[in-house]
């Protein structure tokens, strides 16, 4: 099963595509859809729509796994996430995947096996999960593999998190 697995943001959202066979992991592309702070929102939105959806032609992945947002503080970025959230939903419905999603509370617990393991734990598991040499930068795409090997751990029970 390859499975797309995304960390939504607006200036950086961080994607990776993973094979899950088995019970093991392998890492086919991973990386980061950026846009530019100053940039109207309406092209900052479009430029994740374009690029998330060659990347979907191009890969082809059997699922589309999302991190849900988890915001208590600034309800501006909040939003912003949020948009950049729902287009990339849109852009995988489209084009028909089947969409999970996951909080962060779950990827952490089937990442590290912890719910409260921190950043660095989550990145560490995620290149010994993988394979890498080294931990993805940015952040955000270590977190969108993830989300990615989330699912695949889940997926014998995928079906009750379908969005």
């Amino acid at each position: 099963m390859l499975i797309m697995g995304i960390d939504p943001g607006i200036a950086i959202l961080g994607y990776g595509f993973i094979e899950y066979k088995g019970n093991s992991f392998k890492a086919i592309d991973y990386g980061a859809v950026t846009t530019q702070a100053g940039t109207p929102m309406s092209q900052r939105l479009s430029t994740i729509h374009n690029q998330l959806t060659e990347l979907i032609e191009k890969y082809k992945p059997d699922a589309f796994a999302a991190e849900e947002l988890f915001f208590n503080k600034n309800i501006k970025t909040a939003l912003t996430v949020a948009h950049a959230r729902g287009v990339a939903i849109v852009v995988a419905s489209n084009m028909g995947l089947p969409i999970y999603e996951y909080t962060p509370l779950q990827v952490k617990q089937a990442v590290a096996g912890y719910g409260r393991a921190d950043k660095k734990q989550m990145q560490q598991m995620v290149k010994v999960l993988l394979g890498l040499k080294e931990v993805p930068k940015p952040d955000d795409v270590a977190d969108a593999l993830a989300v990615a090997i989330c699912h695949g751990q889940s997926s014998n029970f995928a079906h009750l998190f379908k969005l």
